[in-house]
């Protein structure tokens, strides 16, 4: 007879802890979980004066060849010892064997439970495929009802139960877990509803609360519903952030008393801020799903084929690009609740106030959806009668509004104060429908931030009188960051040889040049310049001297009129140096016509004296004609020259 080996000893004496290993039983083998072993000898645990053992307790496992742990004890103990706890001596009291076949028990029994979940939402009308899928998804459902299962187990009821539930099993043949989890959902009685709605990402309180909203649905037109809801709003989940971008803007401007429909939204935003990513997730299917239901239940009891489609296919007619009606649900879920003939048509025909047609009011929705609520259509008539009041006109309110409806959310108050002051600066009345015309994000700044612009312009040198000029000049300057946008362009215009000195003049000149790109327009434009032959020192007294010079496009004004200057008219390029106002011309109605009739006359000058006088004061100084004829000649000229030039010289006499 083979020895076991025990495989761990714990001292101290006089009892000892080992583990026996063996594919057989061990000898004596009790009833019970524990073995009452006689004499055990050739025992190398024993202490080194013993040659055998004479009492054993041996703790069973259930594992498959039997792992034992056992407890030696000295000669001297009774027979009747009790098994004694053997985690103090740091043996696990259930072994790794009986861990793994618990999980696997465990394991069992979950798929035993998927199983009869899986059966009874195909009894109510799901597909094997979705049943599965929704099984393995509704964890806390399956625990839920396994829980129940084991409630019943220790308190007998199972009989009570099958009564109940007209279960015709005989008495003989006891139920498996699989039916006592299929009774139990049974006993649910939530018709698949629960399992649904915890595989989209709700909680198990809250799918069991939107499943009694739901009980006049079926499961199967559930399932359909929510797959076109998730399609309509989530098609492509991958959107960068934009319709969380533009969410935020909504939520920053909106400062107007809100009615139910806006308030629902806002705390549908605030849901998904919470999580991880916030808003910047709100078009991803994922993230965002779970808390739309949880804000809109009603969408789930919408009619798919007579509101949800009928509502997607009218935004489409009245212009909204197919695959962007995604982008006004996310932001304006409750836009699908609206009658398309009771609220959306009746405000299109308000919106025609400002002017807008039907395509215009589409343009307004995407990027302002929330003018669709009520509050939003009330107060645009307080702002209309706030502007009129200012004598503010109506058409530049009107463009102001259709290009940022925006503004529609912003209070009579709030845009009070900036309207005050602008005024200090002089911009009122018609001044300032050219402003908010041009510019009107600038209504929605904070008086604050426009003072900071007016600080910043005023160190540059320039007086308040100057400043309201250049409001109604370029207006977006004043919504422009100071250190992300305007110092930049301080640090360029550096760069290039405008000093402090200049600074002033050159702004005032061309305040376009604050708000025009430094890598993607001006650089360029230097880059070619010096390109073409000049120095930086050329292009710097340029700049000075002209400071649109780069503000103008390589392809369509800088080159075509070099190539002119150099190729047709034999002008050195220094001529631009001392005259940089020749890029302003037109090259087709101004610069070709007086030079081919310069050419004619063969009268030499230089491009300021031939493009720096109105007509009059050309014709009287170069061709000798009278005023009343001069205009009307040069304009026929020019006429010609706009077809080709190879006419125009015909007319002219310069045949080739």
């Amino acid at each position: 007879m083979t020895t076991p080996t025990p495989t761990r000893i714990l001292p101290p004496p006089p009892c000892y802890y080992a583990t026996y290993n063996s594919p057989r039983a061990p000898p004596n083998n009790n009833s019970g979980s524990y073995y009452n072993i006689g004499t055990c000898s050739n025992l190398s645990v024993v202490p080194p004066s013993s040659s055998k053992i004479n009492l054993a307790l041996w703790y069973k496992s259930s594992c498959s060849p039997p792992k034992i742990n056992i407890l030696l004890c000295c000669c001297n103990h009774n027979n009747h010892l009790p098994p004694l706890p053997l985690e103090p001596n740091g043996v696990d009291s259930q072994d790794s064997c009986t861990l793994k076949q618990e999980e696997e028990e465990e394991e069992e029994a979950t798929a035993a439970a998927r199983e009869a979940i899986s059966e009874i939402l195909q009894e109510f009308g799901a597909s094997k495929e979705d049943s599965i899928d929704i099984a393995l998804r509704s964890p806390k459902y399956l625990a839920m009802l396994l829980d129940s299962v084991r409630e019943l187990d220790d308190l007998s009821l199972w009989d009570s139960l099958t009564r109940r539930t007209g279960s015709q099993e005989e008495e003989s043949s006891p139920l498996s877990l699989k039916d006592k989890v299929y009774y139990m959902a049974k006993e649910k009685a939530d018709k698949g509803k629960i399992p649904f709605l915890e595989s989209l990402g709700l909680g198990l309180p809250s799918a069991t609360h939107l499943a009694r909203r739901l009980s006049s649905q079926t499961l199967p037109n559930l399932i359909t519903k929510v797959k076109y809801v998730k399609e309509m709003f989530f098609s492509n989940s991958d959107d960068g952030g934009l319709i969380g971008k533009k969410a935020r803007r909504m939520m920053m401007y909106l400062s107007i008393p809100i009615d139910e429909e806006v308030e629902q939204t806002l705390s549908f935003f605030e849901k998904v801020e919470a999580r991880r990513g916030g808003l910047d997730m709100l078009g991803s299917r994922d993230a965002t799903f779970r808390y739309l239901i949880e804000s809109f239940p009603r969408l789930l009891l919408l009619s798919l084929e007579y509101h949800m489609k009928p509502m997607v296919n009218f935004l489409e007619s009245i212009g909204v690009p197919r695959g962007c009606s995604r982008s006004i649900l996310i932001v304006f879920p409750p836009i699908l609740f609206s009658d398309i003939e009771k609220d959306i048509k009746p405000s299109i025909q308000a919106f025609k106030k400002v002017g807008a047609g039907i395509e215009d009011f589409a343009g307004m929705l995407l990027n302002y959806p929330w003018i669709l609520s009520r509050s939003i259509q009330e107060n645009y008539e307080e702002i209309r009668f706030f502007f009129e009041r200012e004598k503010v006109p109506k058409v530049s309110v009107d463009l102001a509004i259709k290009s940022w409806p925006l503004l529609l959310g912003c209070s009579v108050s709030k845009l009070k104060v900036m309207v005050e002051q602008f005024g200090e600066l002089g911009v009122r009345n018609k001044k300032l429908g050219r402003v908010i015309t041009r510019s009107p994000q600038l209504l929605l700044r904070k008086p604050q931030e426009v003072l900071q612009v007016v600080s910043f312009l005023k160190d540059l040198g320039h007086e308040e009188e100057t400043i309201g000029s250049l409001i109604g000049r370029r207006p977006d300057i004043f919504a422009a960051s100071i250190e992300k946008t305007l110092k930049k362009k301080l640090d360029f215009l550096a760069t290039v040889g405008v000093s402090e000195s200049h600074l002033p003049r050159v702004i005032r000149k061309y305040p376009g040049l604050f708000v025009c790109a430094v890598d993607r327009a001006m650089l360029p434009r230097m880059k070619y310049l010096l390109e073409i032959g000049l120095s930086e020192r050329d292009v710097a007294f340029m700049v000075r001297r002209f400071s649109p010079l780069l503000g103008y496009d390589i392809d369509t004004v800088l080159r075509p009129k070099v190539e002119f200057l150099v190729n047709v008219m034999g002008k050195p390029l220094k001529n631009v140096v001392e005259y940089p106002r020749y890029f302003s011309y037109s090259l087709k109605k101004k610069i070709k016509p007086r030079y081919w009739l310069l050419k004619r006359r063969k009268v030499e000058c230089s491009l300021k004296d031939m493009l720096g006088k109105n007509d009059e004061e050309f014709s009287s100084e170069f061709l000798d004609v009278e005023r009343m004829l001069a205009s009307p000649y040069l304009e026929k000229v020019a006429d010609m020259l706009c077809k080709n030039d190879g006419g125009c010289r015909y007319v002219l006499g310069l045949k080739e």
